[in-house]
C-alpha cells in the first residue's frame, strides 16, 4: 500500500469514527446543559465552593465566575510548582523558577499547555497528576461553559439570563470529560500506553552512559490533553514518545479524541437554538477548512524535491517512522487547527510551506474545529461577521438566528478578532526589535524570525506547540508568552459574554422572503470566504516574512 493511500484511508476511517459519535455526543451535551437535575456528587462541589447552581447570571456575573475560578487556578497551580521540592513523589525534582512557574501556570489555566521545560526532567506526579492533570479538565469545561452561555444568548429572548458558570463547569468536568477520558485512557492503555507511578530507572548502557526513563500517570493525562484540546505532553517529545503514542492505532485514537467534541458541539449548539440545520452548516463550514489544511499539508509533505526526499518518500525529517508523512501531517494538522498544541513530530523540521499551513491554522482562530468550546464560539463570531458583511452587500441590517446584528454586537465581535492579531503582531515585532530575544533563535533568516512567530501565535491563540528551535526557556519569552497566553484566552472572553448578553437581551425578529438562510450552502461558503480573507489580510506581511519566503526559497 502507498504511503498516500495510507494517509487517504486514515483521513476516511477518522470522518467515519467522528460522523458515527457525532449525533450521540452532540444529543448528550445538549441534555448535560439543559438539565435541571444534579448528581450527588456535583451537589457536594457546589456546597464546597459555596454556589448556587440553581441562580441564573447575567454576563457580568458568569464572566467573575470564569475570571474567579481561573485566577485561583493560577495562584494554585503556580504554589504547587514553587513547593515542588518539599512535595512527596517529586522525583528529587526541585522546586520551578518563578518565571517559568508562572509561565506553566498561565499556560494549563489557559487551556495553551505551552510547555518551555522537558517534562520527565522537572515535574514529579504530584504536580503532573494533581496540578496539570486537573487543569486540563477544568480549563477545556471553561471554554466549553463560555460557548454554551454565547449558545444560549442566541436560544434566549427578553432576558440577560445565560445560566450558571458553576453548574456548567461541574456538569461540563463530571458528565462530559470525565467518562469520555476515562474511557481514551483505557484504550490507549490497551495500545500500549504506560499507566503507573513508578520512580526514575535506568534503562541501559547507551555510548558509555546509562539512560534514564520515568514512569508516570501518562494515559490518564494523554487523553484529557487531547480530548479537552489542552496539548501538554508527560515528555519533552510530548506524542511522539512511545510511552504516550506508541502505535499507529493510538495516533489515530489520539487525533479522534481531540476532534470529536469541538466537532460535536455543532449538533449541540443546533439543538440548543432548535434549529439542526444550523449546527450542520457550522459544521460544515468547520469540515471544508480541515480537510483543505489536510490535503495541502499532505500534498506539501509527500511532494518529492531532490534524491534525498524521493529516498524517503516525502519529507520525513522531524518525523516518526511509526507515524509515518500521512499520520503526521494528520496530527500536525488536527492540534493546530485546534487548540490543541500536542506533536507527533517537529512542526519546525516541516518543508517551509508546511510550517507555515500549521500557523495559518493557527492564525485562522482555531476554529475548524477549533478548541472544545473556544472553536463553537469562534465559530459563531466569525458567523456574525460574514452575516454583517452580507447586510452590508444587499442593504439590510444584519440577522443571525432571529437576533440583529447592531452595533453594539459588531463592536464586540471585531474587538474579539483584532485581540488575538494584535497580541501576536505586537510581542513578535517587539521580541524581533529588542537585542535579547533573537539570541534564543536557532535558526537566522526566514527560518529564524518563523520561530518566533510561531512561538506568539501558538501562545496568543492558546494552542501550545512550538518550533522546537526556540529556545523559550528566558525571563523574555517565559514572561511575555505567559502573558500572551491569558490575554489571548481571557480577554476574548469578555468578549463573548458581553456579545451573548446583548443578544440574550433581544426578542427574536420573525424571518421574511429577505432574511440570509444561515442555514445554507451559499451562507456556508460565505463563512468560509470571510474567515479566509480577515486572516489573509491581517497576518499575510508576517507570514511572507517566514514560512512563504522560506518554501518560495526551497
Amino acid at each position: 500500500m502507498s504511503p498516500v493511500l495510507a494517509g487517504v484511508l486514515q483521513v476516511l476511517a477518522l470522518v467515519v469514527a467522528l460522523g458515527l459519535a457525532y449525533r450521540p455526543l452532540g444529543d448528550y451535551m445538549a441534555g448535560v446543559y439543559s438539565s435541571n437535575k444534579h448528581l450527588r456528587v456535583e451537589k457536594w462541589m457546589y456546597k464546597a465552593v459555596g454556589a448556587d447552581p440553581n441562580t441564573q447570571m447575567r454576563w457580568p456575573a458568569y464572566l467573575r465566575g470564569v475570571l474567579a475560578f481561573s485566577v485561583v487556578s493560577v495562584l494554585f497551580l503556580y504554589l504547587l510548582q514553587r513547593l515542588q521540592g518539599a512535595l512527596p513523589g517529586s522525583l528529587g525534582f526541585a522546586s520551578i523558577d518563578p518565571d517559568q512557574a508562572f509561565n506553566t501556570a498561565a499556560s494549563f489555566v489557559a487551556n495553551t499547555n505551552w510547555q518551555s521545560y522537558s517534562g520527565e526532567q522537572a515535574m514529579g506526579h504530584v504536580v503532573q497528576t494533581g496540578g496539570l492533570a486537573v487543569q486540563n479538565f477544568v480549563s477545556a469545561a471553561v471554554g466549553m461553559a463560555v460557548a454554551v452561555a454565547l449558545v444560549r444568548g442566541f436560544a434566549r429572548s427578553g432576558t440577560g439570563e445565560l445560566g450558571n458558570f458553576w453548574s456548567d463547569l461541574v456538569r461540563g468536568t463530571v458528565r462530559i470529560l470525565l467518562p469520555i477520558a476515562a474511557v481514551g485512557a483505557l484504550a490507549l492503555v490497551a495500545c500500549g500506553a504506560i499507566q503507573n507511578f513508578a520512580g526514575i530507572h535506568e534503562v541501559g548502557q547507551f555510548m558509555g552512559g546509562s539512560q534514564q526513563w520515568n514512569g508516570g500517570a501518562v494515559a490518564s493525562q494523554e487523553a484529557i490533553k487531547e480530548l479537552g484540546t489542552n496539548g501538554g505532553g508527560y515528555f519533552n517529545a510530548n506524542s511522539s514518545h512511545p510511552f504516550e503514542n506508541p502505535n499507529g492505532l493510538s495516533n489515530l485514537l489520539e487525533i479522534f479524541l481531540i476532534l470529536v467534541i469541538p466537532f460535536a458541539m455543532t449538533r449541540t449548539f443546533g439543538r440548543m437554538v432548535g434549529s439542526l440545520k444550523q449546527g450542520y452548516a457550522i459544521l460544515a463550514t468547520m469540515g471544508v477548512i480541515w480537510l483543505g489544511f489536510t490535503t495541502l499539508m499532505m500534498w506539501t509533505e509527500f511532494a518529492h524535491h531532490g534524491p534525498a526526499f524521493e529516498i524517503a518518500g516525502g519529507a520525513m525529517e522531524g518525523k516518526e517512522t511509526r507515524f509515518g508523512i500521512a499520520g503526521s501531517s494528520i496530527f500536525a494538522v488536527a492540534t493546530t487547527l485546534t487548540s490543541t498544541g500536542a506533536v507527533n513530530s517537529f512542526h519546525s523540521s516541516y518543508t517551509g510551506f508546511g510550517g507555515g499551513i500549521t500557523m495559518l491554522g493557527m492564525q485562522l482562530g482555531e476554529i475548524a474545529p477549533g478548541g472544545v468550546g473556544s472553536g463553537l464560539y469562534g465559530m459563531l463570531v466569525m458567523a456574525i461577521i460574514a452575516v454583517f458583511i452580507a447586510g452590508l452587500m444587499v442593504g439590510r441590517t444584519p440577522e443571525y438566528l432571529g437576533k440583529k446584528i447592531g452595533t453594539r454586537e459588531i463592536k464586540l465581535a471585531a474587538c474579539y478578532i483584532l485581540i488575538t492579531p494584535a497580541l501576536v503582531l505586537c510581542f513578535t515585532a517587539a521580541a524581533m526589535a529588542l537585542p535579547t530575544p533573537p539570541h534564543s533563535m536557532t535558526n537566522t533568516g526566514a527560518h529564524g524570525f518563523s520561530e518566533v512567530l510561531y512561538a506568539y501565535t501558538s501562545g496568543a491563540n492558546n494552542n501550545g506547540s512550538a518550533f522546537a528551535g526556540l529556545n523559550a526557556d528566558t525571563q523574555w519569552f517565559n514572561t511575555t508568552i505567559g502573558l500572551a497566553m491569558l490575554l489571548g484566552r481571557f480577554l476574548p472572553m469578555v468578549f463573548i459574554l458581553a456579545l451573548a448578553g446583548s443578544l440574550a437581551e433581544q426578542k427574536p425578529v420573525p424571518a421574511t422572503v429577505g432574511t440570509l438562510g444561515t442555514h445554507k450552502p451559499l451562507f456556508s461558503g460565505l463563512l468560509v470566504g470571510t474567515i479566509l480573507i480577515i486572516t489573509g489580510l491581517t497576518f499575510f506581511p508576517a507570514l511572507a516574512l517566514g514560512p512563504l519566503a522560506e518554501g518560495l526559497a526551497s
